[in-house]
């Protein structure tokens, strides 16, 4: 799959998740099947069993919590709250960290599985194109105010 049609992929869940009022079944799954890559994990099959299991007994909740879990095992979730009939979920990598010094990813819903599975989706975005090396990059991008010159005297 393309960075472009994985970022439209990723827009497209968003407005769905933002649009979706319930969570069932199918909903869940086809999500799973749009975003997850460790699901099913051959090596990880006991987690990806109870995801199922509490797919099933519609457990919305505690299976977007496995997912996190499963999917973005460094995420977790650093707050969550109700307020004006809204949830709001914001996951992080680092919690220990101030709120004004962490980078977390926020999402809001009028349900709470659904406000959790937005920020897992915007924290999937986030994790699939920041894929970091132990070398920093190096800009690609030239400035405009510097251009290299010939300064040697060839006369």
């Amino acid at each position: 799959m393309s960075l472009l049609s994985d970022l439209e992929t990723r827009t497209e869940l968003s407005d769905k998740l933002r649009n979706t009022y319930v969570v069932t079944a199918d909903f869940l799954s086809d999500l799973i099947k749009k975003t997850c890559r460790r699901f099913p994990s051959s090596s990880q099959s006991r987690k990806t069993v109870r995801i199922e299991r509490l797919i099933q007994s519609q457990a919305w909740t505690d299976a977007t919590l496995a997912l996190i879990d499963l999917e973005l095992p460094q995420w977790r979730i650093r707050r969550l709250a109700y307020d004006d009939d809204e949830w709001y979920c914001a996951l992080s990598r680092q919690r220990e960290l101030p709120d004004w010094l962490d980078q977390s990813v926020e999402a809001r819903h009028a349900d709470l599985a659904l406000a959790i599975l937005s920020a897992f989706v915007e924290a999937q975005r986030i994790s699939s194109t920041s894929r970091r090396t132990s070398v920093p990059a190096v800009p690609q991008h030239e400035n405009p105010i510097f251009e290299p010159v010939c300064s040697d005297n060839f006369a």
